[in-house]
């Protein structure tokens, strides 16, 4: 309250000795240019930055199946010789199962009964809390009578025991078996502990523990602080899994959507494609586990109120690692992936794939609309495949909408060539990608205004100001990124008859296993907060309105005039009118605000502002609100709004008509 009161009384000392631009905004809001679609503002997720495992997806326990390439990475014996069973009290050996899924399991022989113990190490660690709880379960087949309890501890950093179970084994067949940790205080970086009782040998497979506290309080679900953030910024829709990882490095390696389906042990585990990407942040543990799936992306999607709006192969590796193609007659394959994946969201339970979906526990369609064909691709190769795809789509679902994409950059040969080729296919959305400088940003505020509005829609997929440059470590989440990319996102709005769907990206990284920056939320193993980038995000996406009307200064769009920037909308539901105007300057600037085709206005309107006078200034973990929105109450004069812009803001107006 003290933060508002001061906000509002600077702003009005500042009107007060502002110079006054020239002339007002002129709202016209009986004009409306567009329909704002609901898809306008939405998420992007893809599996990078250890956004998955390790991340949204809360399984604490790394490597729980023994199926990374090293099958015991992320496991250690710290009181086993593990070359040598006769020079200590037990190993830990990875035996393969025979199994078509799940080809491995572990092999523990306990010599002795010294304490022989493994540890897991999670993903750097593993974030637990004080009093809640956390639930353990595994698979064990012990081999004989030798072995009939084991011990299950969470310790901290230090060595101590935060939280313990024992569970009785018994039997020679494979079961589950189930217990519940409770630590008794918070640790960032523990570890779970298994001790054997006994001597002899138990087989054991996928070990797991997850708090009971996720989102919508699911077993084996996602964690709540995160999809929490997500669902704070309204996202019309839900872009998945990627990304680059759609591709794979080899085809080999692509993203498989039918094998992320279905029972969690028969879930086939993959490296990640970011694995080693990038030399600076190299990461050999970087693996998917799939128990974040497509089912699960679906469920995401409808629980945030969100489409969804998964992508698939084309037949095409990525281009900047491989560039693998399937041949033109062997395309079928993943065509019917394609269409099988329709079936799985949309089918009715007793077709081959609605029954799959109801099996897992939705009955109820999902009801997609969208699908996007391949990801970053370009050249001839991508427009030959996406063609057959789209026939093949249509010919079956005519009224699903198909997503294509005019390659990874901007502008450019590949650029223009996807853009001059997609149109002569009539396509009906198409993505474009773009990483660029503050300034780019900045000074593409008109990129749409030369946009066909008859033409092709746009889905800007991925976008996000880099700092330093593109896929520099050194890049930041600071205020100069997020407020240019707020005055870019005024030019996406005011062309929302072009472009109908927008999304940051990367969305999410952990501090310690990021390989890519900037990124919209981070978090480590206990904390998470949004960036800067993510509060113009959800600034945006929560006052977009349902129809853009005109805002011009002496009958020109606001796109970088006085560095100033500008759209309004209406939201019919509520009666109001929102404008939003961004300050780039470091002055402050008086501006009027006119609202024609309106005779008076309701004398109390809200101004919310999104402000810092520092442009490198950043949010972080012990600063998550460093920079974050601040609202407060402004006066209107009938039809008029006197406002004075801070320096380096976005400024959103909201008034209601009488």
């Amino acid at each position: 309250m003290i933060r508002s009161i001061l906000l509002s009384t600077v702003a009005l000392s500042c009107f007060l000795s502002a110079r006054p631009q020239s002339g007002p905004i002129i709202v016209s809001s009986r004009e409306v240019i567009a329909e704002m679609q609901p898809t306008m503002y939405g998420i992007f997720f893809e599996d990078i930055n250890f956004a998955a495992d390790g991340g949204l997806y809360a399984e604490l326990v790394k490597n729980r199946s023994f199926e990374f390439t090293l099958p015991m990475m992320g496991w250690s014996q710290p009181n086993s010789n593990t070359h040598s069973l006769n020079e200590n009290s037990g190993m830990a050996t990875a035996m393969r199962s025979g199994k078509e899924h799940h080809a491995h399991y572990c092999r523990v022989e306990v010599k002795n009964d010294s304490g022989y113990s493994l540890i897991n190490e999670g993903f750097r660690g593993m974030g637990v809390k004080a009093g809640e709880a956390y639930n353990l379960s595994f698979m064990a087949a012990p081999e004989g009578e030798g072995i009939r309890e084991i011990r299950f501890e969470l310790i901290g950093k230090d060595d101590k025991v935060l939280a313990g179970a024992t569970v009785a084994v018994g039997g020679g067949d494979w079961a589950k078996y189930k217990a519940t940790l409770v630590p008794e205080r918070s640790e960032a970086k523990a570890r779970l502990k298994i001790t054997f009782k006994g001597q002899g040998i138990v087989n054991m497979d996928m070990i797991s523990l997850f708090p009971q506290n996720t989102w919508k309080n699911r077993p084996n679900g996602l964690r709540n602080d995160l999809v929490t953030l997500l669902d704070e910024m309204a996202p019309g829709f839900l872009r998945f899994p990627g990304g680059c990882i759609v591709e794979g490095r080899t085809l080999d390696r692509r993203y498989q959507w039918k094998k992320t389906i279905g029972p969690l042990e028969d879930r086939d585990v993959l490296i990640n494609r970011w694995n080693t990407e990038f030399d600076h942040r190299p990461a050999p543990d970087y693996y998917q586990s799939f128990g974040l799936g497509f089912f699960e992306y679906f469920q995401l999607a409808e629980d945030l109120g969100a489409e969804p709006l998964p992508i698939l192969s084309c037949g095409m590796a990525c281009q900047f690692n491989t560039g693998e193609l399937v041949p033109m007659d062997e395309l079928d394959p993943y065509i019917q992936d394609a269409l099988d994946l329709i079936e799985f969201a949309n089918g009715p339970v007793d077709s081959p794939w609605g029954k799959i979906r109801k099996d897992m526990g939705h009955p109820k369609t999902f009801d997609m609309k969208y699908i996007g064909i391949g990801n970053e691709q370009w050249g001839p190769e991508y427009i030959a495949r996406y063609n057959v795809f789209e026939k093949a789509i249509k010919a079956k679902y005519p009224d699903m909408i198909i997503v294509s994409g005019s390659g990874p950059f901007a502008e450019g040969e590949h650029f223009e060539y996807g853009m001059r080729e997609l149109r002569k296919l009539n396509a009906g959305i198409i993505d474009e990608h773009y990483y660029k400088s503050p300034q780019w940003f900045r000074e593409n505020a008109d990129r749409y205004d030369h946009y066909d509005p008859e033409g092709p829609k746009v889905f800007a997929g991925e976008y996000a100001a880099q700092s330093v440059a593109i896929a520099s470590p050194e890049n930041r989440n600071n205020w100069e990124c997020a407020l240019s990319e707020a005055a870019f996102i005024t030019g996406l709005e005011r062309n929302a008859a072009v472009v109908h769907l927008t999304s940051y990206a990367p969305l999410m990284a952990h501090t310690e296993g990021w390989q890519w920056t900037p990124d919209l939320i981070w978090f480590d193993n206990l904390r998470s907060y949004g960036t800067p980038n993510y509060y113009v995000q959800k600034l945006f996406a929560t006052n977009k309105g349902t129809h853009v009307v005109p805002a011009l200064r002496a009958g020109k769009a606001l796109t970088g005039q006085d560095d100033l920037y500008a759209t309004a909308s209406l939201d019919r539901s509520t009666n109001e009118i929102i404008v939003k105007i961004v300050n780039t300057s470091a002055a402050v600037k008086a501006q009027e605000v006119v609202f024609e085709g309106v005779s008076r206005l309701q004398s109390r309107a809200t101004i919310t502002v999104l402000q810092n006078d520092d442009l490198k200034a950043e949010n972080a973990l012990d600063r998550a609100t460093n920079i974050s929105p601040e609202d407060k109450e402004i006066r209107t004069h009938k039809n008029t709004v006197k406002l004075s812009l801070l320096p380096y803001s976005v400024n959103v107006v909201r008034v209601k008509r009488s």
